[in-house]
């Protein structure tokens, strides 16, 4: 698969959002659209309290290797700029044949599809790459996205010992 043949431009809002995936070149555009969310969701996302990535993790963020990670922006064009409003990504696990995604909406974004968009190009790609299961792990407090997982499909499973965390599983 090659990257570049992975865009898609959809009309929500009345705006144009291209879903792609991420490049190196987008450092700066991730590290600001991780300022702009707010505290929570930046804390939903990260499950740690933090303002911006560090270089280092920003670096493994948008320098990524597409034969074991994908990730993909959703952006608009703003004052002629592209400015990045979602990002989902899977890596792989230990677990053969299963990959563990995260997923950040723009909080003006949230409820508008930007979400849904982002996750059928990560499920489809993640399928296209071999992959079975797709995990995650989601706050208890993360209503939204125990939702947003639900209509998906994703099943919920506690681990015993884990009650700080909900873990969620999809069969691709």
């Amino acid at each position: 698969m090659k990257k570049q043949d992975i865009i898609k431009r959809v009309l929500l809002k009345d705006t144009t959002v291209s879903i792609r995936p991420i490049s190196a070149n987008d450092s700066g555009m991730e590290q600001e659209f991780i300022r702009h969310l707010s505290k929570e969701s930046r804390y939903f996302r990260f499950m740690m309290s933090l303002r911006e990535l560090s270089p280092k993790k920003l670096k493994y963020f948008t320098e990524i290797d597409y034969n074991r990670h994908m990730a993909f922006v959703a952006t608009i064009r703003c004052d002629d700029e592209e400015v990045e409003i979602g990002v989902a990504r899977y890596v792989f696990t230990e677990i053969p044949d299963c990959c563990e995604f995260g997923i950040t909406v723009d909080d003006a974004w949230h409820g508008s599809g930007v979400a849904g968009l982002l996750m059928i190009s990560l499920e489809d790609t993640a399928r296209e790459c071999g992959f079975k299961t797709m995990e995650g792990i989601v706050l208890p407090g993360n209503d939204k996205m125990l939702k947003f997982a639900q209509k998906r499909g994703f099943k919920t499973h506690y681990v015993k010992g884990e009650a700080d965390t909900v873990h969620i599983s999809l069969q691709l």
